[in-house]
């Protein structure tokens, strides 16, 4: 496949992948579908980090618009270009890469609820075992409803777009290099 048509697919496939993982992010801030958690300031701290917004999102789709641009026939598909498509795919892996630390430490922790009608806090943090394995101690989590699957199926979610990114974003680096060495192999118009 040549460099130029690999940067138009590189480009087009991280476009879904940030909308997905800004979407996600903001779904984080409403627990329960319910605004009241997010103005009392009672959301797992990692949503606050915004890995899906600025991470996986902004990080990732300014370089996929440059990347895409490189793709495609015209002033970008060169050599300089690809060579630029390198260090915007390099913010795009650091964006994926911090998305992806931040759905992890999402997981880890697990969210922030209220345990037995009682009070608020982090219940599955600094745990020996995994709140993951024993889904039983999921009703530890009261209060807002479901808080648990919720966060497990965003941050989840989140996690593998990230993945996703992060290999893309590499493949771009490497494809980015080999156009910057041996050109893009577009055809050339009649000149």
């Amino acid at each position: 496949m040549c460099t130029g048509k690999c940067a138009l697919c590189v480009g087009t496939g991280l476009y879904p992948l940030a909308v997905i993982s800004i979407i996600c992010n903001i779904i984080l801030f409403f627990p329960g579908w319910d605004v009241k958690y997010a103005q009392n300031q009672q959301i797992t701290e990692e949503v606050k980090y915004m890995g899906g917004l600025v991470g996986g999102g902004i990080l990732v789709l300014i370089p996929a618009f440059h990347i895409h641009l490189t793709g495609k026939q015209g002033c970008c598909a060169n050599r300089c270009g690809m060579f630029l498509s390198i260090l915007f795919a390099a913010v795009g892996v650091a964006g994926a890469l911090y998305s992806f630390v931040v759905a992890m430490m999402g997981l880890i922790n697990g969210p922030y609820c209220k345990q037995y009608y009682i009070m608020w806090g982090t219940p599955f943090k600094n745990q020996e075992e995994s709140y993951l394995k024993d889904r039983s101690s999921w009703g530890t989590c009261t209060e807002p409803k479901n808080v648990v699957e919720f966060n497990v199926g965003l941050f989840s979610t989140l996690l593998v777009t990230s993945a996703l990114q992060l290999i893309l974003c590499g493949t771009q680096m490497i494809n980015g290099l080999f156009g910057c060495l041996c050109g893009t192999c577009k055809e050339k118009g009649p000149l």
